[in-house]
């Protein structure tokens, strides 16, 4: 009968048969159950809710800039339109996701600053339709996009400077985007 002998390494090395049988089957269990739990952490924290509000605000600002542009270089107004009502020379058409609408919702409270929209609130729905002319002026100052949680604004001032403002949820108040 041959007894097995023990392999002792020298101290600060590794042993050697350890290192090449890899990891056990409870190390592997272990390190899977920690990514799990690390991974559900992080998912809980992604909001996925206003990744269409996202791409609209970023088509939405492409549409908005590529329409002062268009108006300053043709020396006549450019109009901002939803993708449906057609195009044409002086259109830029916009597609909205299915989940976003216009306008902002009556529980979000009007940004920082900026008086209650009249037109708007009085006729109960945003205009869709916003036209830009050579000197940088539009059919009106303020857009709204929302997803029913969440809205986005857009400001345009006097001298054709587009700001964006982003209402977030979990912190009940507007932001600065970009």
């Amino acid at each position: 009968m041959s007894a097995a002998v023990p392999s002792f390494a020298p101290a600060g090395r590794p042993d050697r048969r350890r290192s090449l049988l890899g990891f056990t089957t409870v190390e592997t269990l272990v390190t899977l159950g920690i990514a799990g739990i690390l991974g559900l952490a992080g998912l809980s924290l992604l909001d996925l809710g206003s990744v269409d509000l996202l791409v609209a605000q970023q088509d939405l600002q492409g549409c908005l800039e590529q329409a002062v542009f268009q108006a300053r270089a043709m020396g006549r107004p450019v109009t901002v339109a939803p993708a449906g009502e057609g195009g044409g020379p002086g259109i830029i058409p916009v597609r909205l996701p299915r989940k976003v609408s216009w306008g902002k919702p009556p529980r979000i409270p009007m940004p920082p600053g900026m008086d209650p929209t009249v037109r708007a609130a009085s006729a109960g729905e945003a205009h869709p339709r916003i036209t830009i002319t050579p000197r940088r002026t539009a059919t009106a100052s303020a857009w709204f996009l929302n997803d029913g949680r969440e809205a986005v604004c857009f400001r345009l001032s006097g001298h054709g400077h587009l700001q964006v403002l982003r209402y977030r949820l979990r912190s009940l108040r507007w932001e600065r985007v970009g």
